[in-house]
């Protein structure tokens, strides 16, 4: 079966406007006046009194006062429960196998537990030449992998310095920055650059490049990484992977401050 087409705007009249008229209160935190919502959407007033009494009724419009108007609960509801259905490995997986095919290297997916990058999901095929694939599930210190500077690179000076406490960090190859004003200087290059690197620090002969994805708080929940051997990462990959990134936090309900 063919796919019906999405129309670029609402089929029905009275849906438009309803889109219209939740989209001048969603611009504004404070309620907002009828007269005001009319001119805005250039709805006639009876009109757009008798579409916000109807989402009244329903809770997707809130009424602190007569005459003004306001998101309602409802909204905050099924957001929620919009919210908890979505899976960063559900909503990341597409996004990822796209990514690999452009790169046709490893593309991998951890989250932060503790004081270590767990694994949990990867797009990736026997002909990307890496010897070295960690299995969905493994585990590696966050100061030795590019999506482990992510997450510490987002804490406090305090947090990094307590890390550095616990973990020693200690090394894996002769790569590893174990020294922490090294590694507090690695950490501020990460914040700047937005994005952050492994130099075979885990692993000798491969490199990485991770980007944060993030969700609809804005918090860093995941990192996106490219995996490769040292001698064929491409720096050519960097915008791809953060337009991965973004896409897939944006999927999470992330919006940058852009505008």
């Amino acid at each position: 079966m063919k796919s019906t087409p999405v129309p670029a705007r609402p089929t029905i009249q009275v849906l438009e406007r309803m889109f219209a008229l939740m989209e001048v209160l969603a611009a504004r935190d404070d309620a907002v006046s009828l007269k005001e919502i009319s001119e805005k959407t250039g709805l006639h007033p009876s009109t757009a009194h008798r579409i916000l009494n109807d989402l009244l009724i329903g809770r997707f419009v809130d009424r602190p006062e007569p005459g003004s108007y306001r998101l309602g609960m409802r909204l905050l509801e099924l957001g929620n429960l919009v919210k908890s259905r979505l899976d960063v490995r559900e909503v990341a997986l597409g996004p990822m196998r796209e990514l690999h095919k452009l790169t046709q290297q490893p593309v991998n997916l951890s989250v932060r537990q503790g004081d270590e990058i767990v694994y949990v999901e990867r797009a990736y095929s026997e002909r990307s030449g890496m010897q070295v694939v960690r299995a969905i599930g493994g585990r590696a210190p966050l100061h030795l992998t590019s999506v482990g500077k992510l997450f510490l690179a987002a804490d406090d000076p305090q947090r990094v310095r307590a890390y550095a406490t616990r973990t020693g960090l200690a090394g894996h190859t002769r790569n590893s920055i174990t020294r922490l004003p090294d590694f507090e200087r690695e950490l501020a290059r990460t914040r700047q650059l937005g994005i952050a690197r492994d130099n075979e620090e885990l692993e000798l002969g491969v490199r990485c490049m991770a980007a944060g994805i993030r969700d609809d708080q804005g918090r860093l929940v995941a990192g996106l990484s490219i995996s490769a051997p040292a001698d064929r990462l491409d720096e050519g990959w960097l915008p791809k992977l953060q337009a991965t990134a973004e896409k897939i936090s944006e999927a999470l309900g992330y919006r940058s401050n852009a505008g």
